[in-house]
């Protein structure tokens, strides 16, 4: 039975170049995931787009002496070229700055008030005496008061990843001109989150098989007891508020309108596919699964603040998961945008081949504790995994029956050996098939190579080149044999290697659903060209360096 599948994807900041730790953390095990679904027969919905708000956009602005949706609009589209290039499987990749996403901002907002979810508070908010401004979070910077990392900004720690306030800073500075900022009386809407302590804590009870890392945070920030958190700032960037009740120069604030992107940009693939209500499918409907593919930084806003929203409208799926990741890091230092720590995606694209890229990020997900990547681990993974145990084995058995028949040939009758090892690779698939259902992708992966590994064993033992002296019946059932586990294992590798699955199509033909498929005699086989190419790995050890 099909069963619909959302999956949501964290939005990135359309504020700076995406790097590997990005795509290793959310978009690639997201579009993994997907792709396995789909074969899997479920009905998928991925989505995610540009976070075009909020004041990462504007800080860079203001330093560039460009406006916000300039500086948005560039990223955008290099986020799409980015994806085009990976090919990303995208059902729609749109961005917050639609009116689509405003309506369904202010109508969630508006719920929400009408709830008693939203009220509205005098508070205090720091301002920069010298540029004569209230000063958003993203604009203060200061110490971490839990970890002591110097550079920590007013909305959360890169280093310890807890989210902050901007008078949580000890020694807090403006991001503008540097100097200290005062405390001055501004009014702001809060969402009352403490109203939903208890209801997300008997959700949480009912997570099964989350990541440990992940329910474990919430769990803790529930436990620490959940405070309300202020959802418009002094800013003219941004959803409109739609009650007049703060005056002009507020906005709605990212952190409440990003998470709604989700289910703003389900209502704008339907209504572009021309059926507005399809979107119910996966927001209504109690069979359907979410999935939300995020880094651990945005546990709180995925396990917590989002599902309060959730309940506080009314009417729809909370998350099934949250598989965060942990972080991606470049020689021991987290990767990051807003402090250029890391290789983009755009820079590993001109290095590396991308399913080459694909599969090494993969091979390393940091699904369970933080995982160090360099150029010279990426390179070695190419070239000693992909190129020695799949890229080889496929070029070898296609060469083979190129030359001896130009097409796939009659074969004898098969023996043990050869039904052990259709056995095997299909014994191999579905247990992939398990390990990408529990959001195991680098064991899905892993899987996927053994059963490649398993083929190179059998050539090994058989030996067909040598075979087609003595017995070329033989040889050719060999062949014809490894060809079909190949199709298999190319079956357990398309998730993850979508470009070269492809390149295979005119011989074991398109790949359609997650089961090996038959091998047609008579197909014609050309001469192969290597799917992949080795990369030079003392060149990249000195890229390092």
């Amino acid at each position: 039975m099909s069963t619909p599948i959302l999956v949501a994807v964290a939005w990135p900041y359309a504020s700076g170049s995406r790097h590997l730790g990005h795509l290793a953390g959310a978009y690639l095990p997201a579009d993994v995931f997907a792709r396995y679904h789909r074969l899997a027969g479920n009905e998928v919905l991925m989505v995610s787009g540009s976070d075009v708000h909020g004041t990462p956009i504007t800080v860079r602005a203001d330093a560039e002496g460009i406006s916000p949706a300039e500086l948005s609009e560039r990223y955008h589209r290099e986020f799409l070229a980015n994806w085009e290039a990976l090919d990303i499987s995208w059902d729609l990749f749109t961005s917050t700055g639609t009116e689509n996403h405003h309506r369904v901002t202010q109508d969630m907002f508006l719920r929400h008030l009408e709830n008693g979810y939203i009220d509205k508070r005098t508070t205090q908010q720091y301002y920069d005496p010298t540029a004569e401004r209230f000063l958003p979070d993203r604009y203060i910077e200061g110490t971490c008061p839990h970890c002591g990392y110097g550079e920590a900004r007013g909305d959360q720690c890169d280093n310890c990843g807890r989210t902050l306030d901007p008078t949580d800073l000890v020694e807090p500075r403006s991001k503008i001109t540097g100097v200290t900022p005062v405390l001055r009386d501004t009014e702001h809407f809060y969402f009352r989150l403490s109203d939903f302590t208890e209801p997300l804590r008997a959700w949480l009870d009912t997570r099964v098989g989350w990541r440990r890392h992940v329910l474990n945070f919430a769990r803790g920030w529930v436990d620490e007891g959940l405070q309300d958190r202020p959802i418009t700032r002094d800013l003219d960037w941004g959803v409109e508020i739609p009650v007049p009740d703060l005056g002009p120069g507020k906005r709605i604030y990212v952190w409440y309108d990003a998470v709604i992107g989700y289910l703003s940009a389900s209502k704008e693939w339907a209504q572009r596919r021309g059926e507005p209500e399809a979107w119910r499918h996966w927001w209504e409907n109690p069979d359907a699964r979410s999935y939300y593919f995020v880094g651990k930084d945005n546990i709180p806003f995925h396990a917590i603040f989002w599902p309060a929203m959730l309940l506080g409208y009314g009417g729809l799926q909370l998350p099934t998961d949250v598989p965060a990741n942990q972080y991606v890091t470049f020689k021991g230092g987290k990767a990051s945008a807003s402090r250029g720590i890391g290789l983009t995606i755009g820079e590993a694209l001109e290095v590396f081949e991308p399913d080459a890229l694909r599969y090494a990020l993969a091979a390393s997900f940091p699904e369970q504790s933080d995982t160090d990547v360099t150029m010279a681990e990426i390179g070695r993974r190419i070239n000693e995994e992909l190129v020695a145990t799949w890229g080889n084995l496929v070029n070898r058995v296609l060469s083979m029956l190129h030359k001896q028949h130009g097409a796939v040939p009659v074969t004898g009758e098969r023996q043990s050996a050869d039904t052990e090892l259709l056995a095997t690779v299909d014994e191999l698939l579905a247990r992939g098939a398990e390990h990408i259902e529990r959001v195991e992708l680098r064991a899905g992966l892993r899987t996927a190579m053994d059963a490649a590994q398993a083929v190179n064993v059998y050539l090994n033992a058989t030996e067909p080149w040598a075979l087609r002296r003595s017995d070329p019946e033989r040889a050719d059932t060999v062949l014809v044999t490894a060809l079909e586990a190949i199709a298999g294992v190319r079956v357990g590798l398309a998730p993850y290697l979508p470009h070269t699955t492809r390149r295979l199509d005119p011989v074991l033909g398109e790949v359609t659903s997650w089961s090996r498929p038959e091998v047609r005699v008579g197909t014609p086989i050309d001469r192969p060209s290597p799917l992949f190419t080795k990369v030079d790995l003392a060149e990249l050890v000195d890229d390092d360096a």
